[in-house]
């Protein structure tokens, strides 16, 4: 394999060999079992029975985890003290497997998607998918895997039927790789990615979750992976799990993402996503492959949910982030009949919720780690395990976790000046703060196009004036208007609303940094947040005559000064993953 560095400094290109070597070809093995029906052909035929939920939301896709355990140690995945793994006998089976499967099939279920822990640990994993491909009414069986061990086995793995892969990969850099991961193999899992392109599978994905610090930096690295590769590279929004320590400071929205990369190709094409896509896909022309942003966190797809999970011990789970699991694997070890289990996973579905919690009360809910989303909820953390953990359980004390969740619902609202105790709206009662002199810093980014950029630069070609020069009245009277736009703001007399622009040709784009002031009791950060938004707006309303790609991010109060907690800066100190920061 020959890796040639690109301009932005990390793997860029990968050679692919015309054609592999017959030899690590080897026939499948001869596998059938009650539930592998070969005489039935694999059509769409539509089911009497669809998982619809109550919202409307048609389950086609089961992502089945085969396993707890993992060949890497991945720092958001794996907490670093460890997982308590279910004993072996307490993982679903083939036969169960195939069970299970064929009940969903004949409830509408069409695609299959196998994940872990590390599905590869799973040494039955070719018989596994031939025998779910074999199940009249599965039209795809795929896998997610971090491709350590991918590469060898592959060829088999696609004699068995295998149609895709997502190759987990959240860095381009050996060094990096092993601070994510605890682990070597980087060159491992690019020849695993090199591999599945060269056997010409349908489906070849590249999953990274970006994180602000660690490797927010190689963006423009993984989106040149497309330019010669055939593949599918998804940016995933850094979600919180138990154990992951997750935090807002490491969190980067899409948005930011997608400012990053159209800087650097502002042909950027947005294309057209499939109903169920939870990708917002996207391509350089002339490239070979596509990216995608995946903003489970920031711009979540729940209204067009269409999966459902089962863990490797066997729960159903309906929500990624939810906590509410139904155990199948008793159901089937109980001796329930197929109508039984069917019954189980309607009534499931049918309490599936419209949509998960927000961002900030995801991370404070108890869910299981990442390499656990297919197994027993987690204990509470404090480890080594023990029995006593067991009374916590969500799955064996509901009523117990739904007191957790309602008493971190009440201290939440309790912590939200404009929200009352009972949950209700309030504007917060200031007569009794001092009268002093505030002010507020605010600022965003609008990313345009070169066209937009020649204009924006020449006033003389706009249509409609001076693209600046009306943005700036834009800014101060939407910051005059504040309190009529955001309902509990105070009504503030301005004594300043001042806007300057800084034109960044070399990124793209351009900031606008807005200061107000006032005297008064109580502080200006919405004035300036919004005339810095309504500003970078009207850029954006002045030039859309040549482009409508425009992207505006990164809109954030730079400082503060005048009230109770004096002159303060925000979004200044080291980056959570800088070395001042590792120790």
């Amino acid at each position: 394999m020959r890796i040639v560095l690109g301009k932005f400094g990390g793997l860029s290109r990968l050679v692919i060999p015309a054609k592999w070597s017959a030899s690590v070809l080897r026939e499948r093995r001869a596998f059938t079992t009650a539930y592998s029906s070969d005489q039935q052909p694999r059509t769409e035929g539509a089911t009497d029975k669809p998982l619809v939920d109550t919202f409307g939301r048609l389950h086609d896709y089961l992502r089945i985890s085969l396993t707890e355990r993992c060949n890497l140690r991945c720092q958001y995945c794996m907490p670093a003290e460890g997982v308590v793994l279910s004993p072996q006998q307490e993982l679903l089976s083939l036969p169960e497997l195939g069970r299970l499967v064929t009940v969903f099939a004949g409830l509408g279920v069409r695609k299959i998607r196998l994940t872990g822990g590390e599905p590869l640990v799973r040494r039955d994993l070719e018989d596994i998918i031939a025998t779910l491909t074999g199940i009249h009414g599965i039209q795809s069986v795929q896998m997610t895997t971090n491709g350590v061990t991918l590469a060898r086995r592959l060829p088999r793995l696609q004699e068995a039927g295998l149609e895709g892969v997502n190759i987990s990969l959240d860095t381009l850099q050996e060094a990096k790789f092993q601070f994510i991961t605890r682990r070597k193999g980087l060159e491992k899992v690019v020849q695993s990615i090199e591999r599945a392109v060269g056997l010409g599978l349908p489906h070849v994905k590249v999953n990274c979750v970006v994180m602000k610090g660690l490797n927010d930096d190689e963006l423009l690295d993984f989106v040149q992976l497309t330019e010669k590769l055939p593949v599918h590279v998804r940016f995933i929004e850094y979600m919180p799990f138990s154990g992951n320590r997750w935090s807002f400071q490491k969190f980067l929205a899409y948005r930011e993402m997608m400012g990053v990369v159209f800087g650097a190709w502002p042909e950027l094409t947005k294309i057209e996503d499939a109903a169920n896509d939870t990708a917002k896909s996207y391509k350089v022309p002339g490239f070979a492959g596509t990216i995608g942003f995946i903003a489970s966190m920031t711009n979540h797809f729940c209204s067009s949910c269409n999966r459902l999970r089962i863990t490797a011990d066997g729960n159903l789970k309906v929500c990624l982030f939810g906590n509410a699991e139904v155990s199948l694997r008793d159901a089937l070890r109980g001796g329930a009949s197929d109508d039984d289990i069917t019954e189980l996973i309607a009534g499931a579905v049918s309490r599936k919720k419209r949509q998960h919690a927000g961002m900030f009360n995801l991370s404070k809910m108890k869910n299981r780690p990442m390499i656990l989303i297919d197994s027993p909820p987690p204990s509470p953390p404090s480890f080594p395990f023990s029995p006593n953990s067991l009374a916590s359980s969500s799955l064996l004390v509901p009523s117990a976790a739904k007191l957790t969740n309602q008493i971190h619902f009440l201290r939440t609202l309790s912590s939200l000046s404009h929200i009352s105790d009972s949950g209700r709206a309030k504007m917060v009662d200031v007569t009794r703060k001092p009268v002093t002199n505030r002010w507020a810093v605010a600022s965003g980014k609008i990313f345009l196009s070169p066209e937009a950029m020649e204009l924006v630069n020449d006033d003389t070609r706009s249509k409609k004036g001076s693209v600046l020069g009306v943005a700036e009245i834009a800014a101060v009277m939407a910051a005059k208007k504040t309190s009529d736009i955001v309902p509990l703001c105070h009504s503030l007399p301005l004594s300043h609303v001042g806007v300057v622009w800084d034109i960044r040709p070399s990124e793209g784009c351009v900031v606008a940094t807005v200061t107000a002031k006032t005297e008064g009791r109580t502080g200006v950060e919405m004035e300036a947040l919004l005339g810095a938004t309504v500003a970078l707006v009207t850029v954006f309303d002045m030039t859309k005559s040549v482009s409508h790609k425009h992207i505006i991010s990164e809109v954030k109060v730079e400082e503060k000064g005048g009230g109770k907690s004096g002159h303060t800066h925000f979004h200044q100190g080291p980056r959570p993953f800088s070395k001042d920061n590792r120790q």
